[in-house]
Formats: C-alpha cells, sequence, structure tokens
C-alpha cells in the first residue's frame, strides 16, 4: 500500500502542468485576475489626533516617567529634568539616548525652544536629534536667526539645508516627523551599499525628501571619511548648552 500511495503521488506531480507563462490577452482579462486579497493589511489604529502615538508605535516619553526608556551616554539615569509634562535639557548634564535600539523608523517628537532669546546662530535654542546615534537632524531656534544654511533647524547638521524654514516663535511648541531609513554596507565595512535616507517633515511641512546622507555627522570634516559599520543604535537627544524642551515623543519601528 505504501508503495502504491509512493507510486500514485508520483504519478500525480508528473502529470501536473507547470503553470503557464503565456502572456495573458488583454482583451480576455477580468477584475478579479489583478484583485489581491490575502494576507489582508494590519490594521493600526490611529491617534486620535495626528500627532498622537498609534497603536503600534513605542511612547518614549509620556511627559511624566524619564527613567524606563533614556539614559546618559554612561548608561546612568539622566540628569534632564521633568517639568509641566515636558522633557528640559540641563546644561553640563550631557546627551540622553534611548535604552532602546532601532533601525528603520518612523519617529514623532516635539520640541521647544527658550521663549527669552539669548545668543545668536548657533548659540540660540541649539540641540539636536540623533537617528542611530550618527546622523543629526538639528534642533535651533531659526525664527529670526540668521545662520549658516545647513545648520538651521531641521538640516541635516551639514549635509542638507531644509527645503523651507516653517520655525514658530521661540517658546512655541514646534514638531519634527521623521523617517529613517538605515543604511547597509559593504564587505569593506568603510561604505555603505545603501546610504542611510531621511525625511523630514516640521510642523507639518516637508523640510527633507528622503535624502540620501554622505556619511555619519561631523562638526569638522567631511562626512565620508568617517563611515564604520554599524547596526540598531539609539534615538540620541543633545546637550548643547541650551533648557530646550521635548516632549510627545513616539517611535514606529518599520
Amino acid at each position: 500500500m505504501l508503495f502504491a500511495y509512493a507510486y500514485g503521488s508520483i504519478q500525480a506531480q508528473q502529470t501536473t502542468k507547470p503553470p503557464s507563462t503565456k502572456p495573458v490577452d488583454p482583451n480576455k482579462m477580468t477584475p478579479g485576475m489583478t484583485e489581491i486579497w490575502d494576507p489582508e493589511v494590519k490594521i493600526v489604529q490611529p491617534g486620535a489626533k495626528d500627532s498622537d502615538a498609534p497603536s503600534d508605535a513605542i511612547v518614549l516619553f509620556n511627559g511624566i516617567d524619564i527613567d524606563s526608556e533614556w539614559e546618559d551616554s554612561r548608561e546612568n539615569p539622566s540628569k534632564w529634568i521633568v517639568q509641566d509634562g515636558a522633557l528640559i535639557c540641563v546644561k553640563g548634564s550631557g546627551v540622553i539616548k534611548t535604552k532602546r535600539k532601532f533601525s528603520n523608523f518612523q519617529l514623532h517628537i516635539e520640541w521647544r525652544t527658550p521663549s527669552e532669546v539669548t545668543g545668536e546662530s548657533q548659540r540660540r535654542g541649539n540641540s539636536g536629534v540623533f537617528l542611530q546615534e550618527l546622523y543629526e537632524v538639528q534642533v535651533l531656534d531659526s525664527y529670526n536667526n540668521r545662520t549658516y544654511r545647513h545648520g538651521q533647524a531641521g538640516s541635516l547638521y551639514k549635509q542638507y539645508a531644509p527645503l523651507v524654514n516653517v520655525s514658530r516663535k521661540p517658546g512655541e511648541w514646534q514638531a519634527y516627523d521623521i523617517i529613517y531609513t538605515a543604511p547597509t554596507f559593504n564587505n569593506d565595512t568603510t561604505t555603505y551599499f545603501t546610504p542611510p535616507r531621511v525625511t523630514v517633515l516640521h510642523n507639518g511641512v516637508l523640510i527633507q525628501n528622503n535624502v540620501s546622507l554622505r556619511g555619519p555627522t561631523e562638526y569638522i570634516g567631511i562626512p565620508e571619511y568617517f563611515i564604520k559599520k554599524h547596526g540598531p543604535a539609539s534615538l540620541v537627544l543633545q546637550d548643547h548648552g541650551n533648557p530646550v524642551a521635548y516632549r510627545n515623543i513616539w517611535i514606529r519601528e518599520l
């Protein structure tokens, strides 16, 4: 019986016709021939407002707790403070970074520079959001504040100026929505196979349109000279000596 079953299976396989590779006559096509039903698209519940975290997001700051998701550069509790639902940089406390590590993601983050204006150019409301700890989206008070174009708010620091300046007044909350695609690397580990790519909306306006980064952010030097292979890494908020505030931070892994 086993032999008969196996023989029958072989016969069935041999008599099964391979799928046709002949092009379908467009005049004989029906709507159903191009309608794909499965698998169904995953359902994600959006927030009540566009700025609210959707159901599949990781909330990185809820206005209350900093220690569950953030730490300093030495993996100690951060010295940044929480005040009135905002996470505020304390001068000299250093950067803070997420305990979780990420590669490709959608990030929403709201920020506010001090209402009392002091300094000018890069000394006015300066901070930054570092993607994978290496690639900076600049935070700066760029409302009536002239500086080098690829160093103002919304720039990919010293690589790409924003398409437009949509900065609000000092003391007003602003928002970044960032889409980030992590790089892949060639075998030599010092060059990109595919570079990191970034899209940024500032206050709902597109200011970086899927730009391709040359390399990690550098204050001095040329970015592509400093490329090193890396994997998932933390989101970092910069301490640049100004009491910049953050709130409503959430991320979706892609």
